[in-house]
């Protein structure tokens, strides 16, 4: 398929990438793809008593590009320590988790939390994220990009640009 460009080479307005809250209010994949986004999403959790989920998705994560056994067998620990365990600090609700023995921490492997992972990014997207997009948390970082976008100094670059390509 090709791109469809501006009389100069450049994409046309409908292919250029969204941003910010614009991003984020299309998918929650697109949302945790986005540091900022990631931040107020842990922000609304926080506040909803549910922070673990998002920390938890984020550490299977990081666990998945681990290198190395001995590295792996003590971020799985951590992980499992952290989230997993009945005495863990931050524990998540997952079915199946008190099946998820600590000998399978002995023998980890890439996507040995995956199922788990897969529970908690459903029970953040079809629970938490849809709230989130109603927030005040979300509402008002949409507000302050719309007013940013608004600003006469953006408009004033964006005429500057204007010119310069239509000279």
């Amino acid at each position: 398929m090709e791109k469809i460009n501006d009389g100069e080479g450049h994409p046309s307005s409908s292919q250029q990438t969204l941003k910010g809250t614009s991003k984020w209010a299309t998918s929650l994949e697109n949302l945790l793809e986005d540091p900022e986004g990631v931040k107020r999403f842990r922000e609304f959790l926080k506040k909803e008593f549910s922070e673990e989920n998002v920390l938890f998705w984020l550490a299977c994560e990081e666990f998945k590009k681990t290198q190395g056994k001995k590295q792996m067998q003590e971020k799985a620990k951590e992980i499992y320590m952290t989230f997993l365990s009945s005495k863990a600090s931050s524990q998540v609700n997952v079915e199946g988790q008190s099946r998820l023995s600590e000998t399978i921490l002995e023998t980890p492997h890439p996507l040995m939390f995956q199922k788990l992972q897969d529970q908690i990014f459903s029970l953040m997207k079809y629970d938490s994220y849809s709230r989130f997009l109603k927030s005040d948390i979300f509402l008002n970082h949409k507000r302050s990009e719309e007013q940013e976008e608004n600003s006469p100094e953006a408009q004033t670059a964006a005429k500057r640009a204007s010119r310069i390509y239509n000279t």
